[in-house]
């Protein structure tokens, strides 16, 4: 066991993160249960929570589930269903208090006579595109995009290619082939949390392009980008 691994054991302690600031700041990839839902876990449900270790671990944040064993009001207590897997200062069956507004996930139990009825979900944003960094990182907005032909699934890949190729320059100005800007290849959602004026073209079919007017701000139908491979 490592040096920090045994004073985490000994000195360590945890801290339950609040979700609701997470979930403000990526609107698009984060969705946490509707107030009905978290009002109705009671003794016997599971629930996920965000656990941060202090001093900090390998991983910012672990979630693990917990079996809620008592409910108070907005106060809950229960069970820790999980061995962590860098918090040697918890273990699994230990007690942990926490709030309703710190649950991300339910698992009811079993024995629950009629469950909630589950909150309408919001539309998910898991498949992929290429987007520039600059976008990702906050430094610049959408100014180009289009959608082509989707690449053909990779192998171990959990959500397809959408087709959309994201840009913070025209065009003329920019190179998605090219190693400057630099592009990564991520959730539609994770381009959304950062600029998501673009939003109401994402069921464009491929073949459509769009630039944003510099004069409007709106985006505005463009030219697809020359294949250069063929």
């Amino acid at each position: 066991m490592t040096l920090r691994r045994q004073y985490q054991r000994w000195f360590g302690r945890y801290q339950i993160k609040d979700p609701r600031p997470i979930a403000a700041g990526s609107p698009y990839t984060f969705e946490l249960p509707s107030e009905n839902e978290l009002l109705a876990v009671a003794p016997g449900d599971l629930v996920k929570l965000l656990f941060r270790s202090i001093p900090a671990g390998e991983w910012e944040t672990e979630r693990m589930w917990v079996i809620v064993t008592d409910a108070d009001g907005a106060n809950m207590a229960g069970t820790l269903d999980n061995e962590p897997s860098d918090m040697p200062q918890l273990k699994a069956g230990d007690r942990i208090n926490f709030c309703r507004d710190h649950i991300i996930d339910i698992i009811w139990d079993d024995d629950r006579v009629t469950p909630p009825p589950p909150s309408p979900r919001s539309r998910d944003y898991w498949d992929r595109c290429f987007v520039d960094n600059a976008i990702l990182d906050g430094r610049r907005k959408v100014e180009f995009l289009y959608r082509e032909e989707p690449e053909p699934p990779r192998e171990g890949d959990k959500f397809p290619d959408s087709g959309w190729r994201i840009e913070s320059d025209p065009p003329e100005l920019s190179d998605i082939e090219s190693s400057s800007p630099p592009f990564s290849y991520v959730a539609l959602g994770a381009v959304l949390n950062r600029d998501d004026s673009w939003l109401h073209l994402i069921d464009e079919p491929v073949g459509n392009a769009f630039e944003r007017d510099p004069g409007t701000g709106q985006f505005v139908p463009a030219e697809m980008p020359i294949d250069d491979s063929e």
